[in-house]
Parts: C-alpha cells; structure tokens; sequence
C-alpha cells in the first residue's frame, strides 16, 4: 500500500500547500487538466489526491487516505471525536480564520455573550420562538454556546452566504468564519469581543484510522524526515 495524501484541489489552499511542501524539498504537480484531479509528489513513494477542503477530512476520518490538508475548523466540524480520528502535523502558516458570533451593530447594548443571553431570552418571551443563528457550523456553535450558558437560541442552517441571512429576515444572528471581519462589517455586523469560538488555519493532519502497514509507516518516516516534522 502507498501512502496517500490529500490536498485542496483548486484555489489559493491549492498553491500555498504546494509552496508549503516544495519549500520543504517536495514538490508537488498536476499531471493532467485542471479537470481530472490527476497529480503527482516528486521522487517521493506518495499518492496524491486532489480533493475540496471539504472532503479531506471526511477522507481522513474513514481513513481512505493516511494524510490530509485541511483547516482545523473543518476537521474540528465535521469529525465527532475528531482527537481520536486524527492527528495534527504540522499548522501550515496559511488559510487564517476565526469562526466567531457576530450581531447586528444596532444591537448596541449587546457586547457579551451574556448580553446575547439575555437578548435571546427577551426576544423568546417578545415572539414566542427562540432567536435564529444562522451557522455552517452547527457543532462548534452548539458546544461552545453550551458551555457559554447561552440558551433560548436555535441554529438555522446557512447554505449560502452567512453574513447576508441577517439583512435577508432568515436569521438574527450569525456564527461565521472570517479572516478580516469585513465582509461582516459591510453586512452591519458586529464580532462579540468573547465569542471567538476557533481560531483556525490550513494544518497538515495524520489519520490515525488508515492502515498503517510496515511500508506505509517507513514511506511516512522518509516523508517526515523530509518535511522536517517531529
């Protein structure tokens, strides 16, 4: 068996882990079109797969490939007891994002998640249903709203631009990722100070549910001491 990684498929994740590995001595290169996700490491026993960001760890956590790239955001989303499915390598220095709570600037006496608590409970009590934040990420907003002692709220699913469900009347709040804040801030929305739920980035991960035979555990040796990973 061969040791296979996965890395983004298109875009700027796509060339910052290719610059990431050839400045480690690897490089990686398509070997077809932009469209038949054909790739290949050079002078390396690795087989590259070329996948969305999305579905890496997807592959990881059923194990289909031994290593991934991805944000730690979508592995920390989409892998229940993600600690025991993978292992971080190595954080890559790329692809920055916070998956944060952000509110209406109107809402102007609401600076806390605990003024967030008491606006959910008033607003129940005022409507007769609970306020709606819309959210990709409805796993790390649950928990993290959970041990915040926020209740009286429901995630609504956000299939399309998050920061826009507030102005569109599909939500009252939203739990987003961002890197600057001003795509929120042109949607009039406001980051709470304590409601930075992730601090994420593009990370290096090791699935710890692939077979790991005698020649996958060598070729991830050489491949280590390659990248110079511990």
């Amino acid at each position: 068996m061969t040791l296979r990684l996965g890395i983004p498929s298109k875009g700027r994740l796509m060339d910052k882990s290719a610059d990431w590995f050839a400045a480690r001595g690897l490089v990686l290169r398509r070997t077809g079109s932009d469209r038949d996700y054909s790739a290949a490491a050079d002078g390396a026993d690795l087989e590259l797969r070329l996948l969305s960001a999305g579905e890496i760890p997807r592959e990881l956590a059923a194990g289909r490939i031994h290593l991934g790239v991805t944000g730690s955001d979508l592995v920390q989303e989409r892998i229940p007891g993600w600690e025991q499915a993978v292992e971080a390598l190595a954080p890559m220095g790329f692809g920055h994002a916070d998956l944060v709570i952000a509110v209406p600037v109107a809402w102007v006496d609401v600076l806390s998640l605990d003024d967030l608590d008491a606006v959910a409970a008033e607003f129940r009590a005022r409507h007769g249903h609970r306020l709606r934040i819309a959210t990709k990420y409805h796993r790390l907003v649950r928990e993290f709203l959970r041990d915040a002692g926020v209740a009286d709220y429901r995630l609504v699913d956000s299939q399309g631009a998050t920061e826009a469900t507030v102005a569109h009347g599909t939500a009252e709040a939203v739990a987003d990722i961002t890197s600057t804040g001003e795509t929120l801030r042109a949607n009039h929305l406001k980051v709470l100070p304590d409601a930075v739920i992730l601090r994420s980035e593009a990370t290096l991960w090791r699935s710890r549910r692939a077979e790991w035979t005698s020649d996958t555990r060598a070729a991830m040796q050489a491949l280590s001491d390659r990248l110079g990973l511990a």
